[in-house]
């Protein structure tokens, strides 16, 4: 199994500070060891005409000119570079969408191993692809066209994939969505499906016994369940693409995670789990208050909590 992280200092609309590269290089290059080390990015379709103050909002100007690091530091030191792109129009814009979807290739491509088209589009919260209008027909279609771009382009080495957030009584139910991906037969054209895992970060503590019993769910209610729905084998490969504890009052990051990542590793073999991705390098705002600012494994200001040393000698370990 390889390791990861998100690099940047940002979770949503919730963002302190710019990202410093110097530490961020340092930091990243440190965790890795220069063995094998996914590291994370997004880029936001927002339809044609995207509303100013939310591309402000989540930071997503500029996508298309570079991303948190220079390109050659995503194919240096041991990285591979997994970019998604997350589809949060206004209005439903598929054909925007496809077009968007070609650009990203012909500007990332080269430095990218995994293409994860779409970001959560089972979850129906604002901000997030489950809640964009026509986000079913832009995952169906957007999965496929992917692929072809990408071939087209001579980068059949690059893996197509879609991320979805699990398990479904945490969603308020998601049936819906996996018979729906069932009916588009879209096995062939899937090289993995990746998991965003929080499993006690945005609700009340939970104590490490419940994190290990829901981590465990999570993650073979996906294999077990909505990848059988969706008619997607168990050959492919699942990603825990995103997967945070916050280091808040009253809460243990260091357990949470090491209880997480227990689980991933006893779990690898049999659920079939190529990747595990860390959702933060750095807190998106430390002195907020909240656990979307708290995922970190630095602070805003890039100090390190004790959860950093734990993922440094967990992704050292192997």
């Amino acid at each position: 199994m390889k390791f990861g992280i998100y690099p940047g200092g940002r979770a949503g609309v919730t963002c302190s500070r710019e990202s410093d590269p110097g530490r961020v290089g340092a930091l990243v290059g440190e965790l890795g060891g220069g063995g094998p080390f996914v590291v994370r990015e997004y880029v936001h379709f927002l339809g044609a005409r995207p509303d100013p103050a939310v591309v402000a909002s989540i930071g997503a100007a500029g996508e298309l000119d570079g991303l948190t690091m220079p390109d050659d530091w995503y194919v240096s030191g041991g990285r591979e570079l997994d970019l998604v792109v997350s589809y949060i129009p206004a209005v439903a814009d598929l054909p925007g969408w496809l077009g968007f979807l070609d650009r990203v290739i012909e500007r990332y491509a080269g430095i990218t191993r995994y293409l994860q088209v779409t970001l959560e589009p089972n979850f129906p919260i604002p901000l997030i692809d489950g809640s964009s209008p026509g986000v079913m027909a832009a995952l169906i279609d957007g999965l496929p066209h992917a692929r072809r771009a990408l071939d087209a382009r001579g980068h059949g080495d690059v893996r197509v994939g879609f991320s979805v957030a699990e398990p479904a009584e945490w969603l308020g139910g998601d049936a819906e969505f996996w018979r729906r991906l069932g009916e588009a037969d879209l096995g062939g054209v899937v090289d993995y499906v990746g998991l965003g895992l929080y499993p006690d970060a945005f609700g009340p503590p939970v104590p490490v016994a419940g994190v290990r019993a829901m981590t465990e769910h999570a993650l073979r209610h996906l294999r077990e369940h909505s990848l059988v729905v969706a008619g997607i084998p168990a050959t492919t490969p699942i990603h825990v693409a995103e997967n945070g504890s916050p280091s808040l009052a009253g809460r243990d990051q260091v357990a949470s995670l090491a209880t997480m990542l227990a689980v991933v590793r006893e779990q690898e073999a049999a659920l079939n789990i190529a990747v595990y991705e860390l959702f933060a390098l750095r807190d998106a705002d430390t002195g907020g208050g909240e656990a979307v600012g708290a995922l970190g494994l630095v602070t805003d200001y890039y100090v390190r909590k004790p959860a950093f040393d734990l993922y440094r000698r967990i992704v050292a370990g192997g």
